[in-house]
């Protein structure tokens, strides 16, 4: 059975912990941060660490 391609663009957004965590960072970073106040932009710093199903499609995705 042939190996199966990790994708470039997912190894791009996420990344994986030490502990296997998959970790992204959060929406609604990039521009119109005018009408935000600014306790939702110093939360959006923090990173989003994913849980169940869709850190388990991220892990193979990445091929790990």
């Amino acid at each position: 059975m042939p190996k199966m391609k990790s994708r470039g663009s997912v190894k791009r957004r996420f990344k994986i912990s030490k502990s296997g965590k998959a970790i992204s960072s959060r929406s609604g970073r990039g521009h119109m941060h005018a009408p935000k106040n600014g306790k939702a932009s110093r939360g959006k710093r923090k990173k989003l660490v994913l849980e169940g199903t869709w850190a388990t499609l991220v892990r193979n995705m990445m091929g790990k």
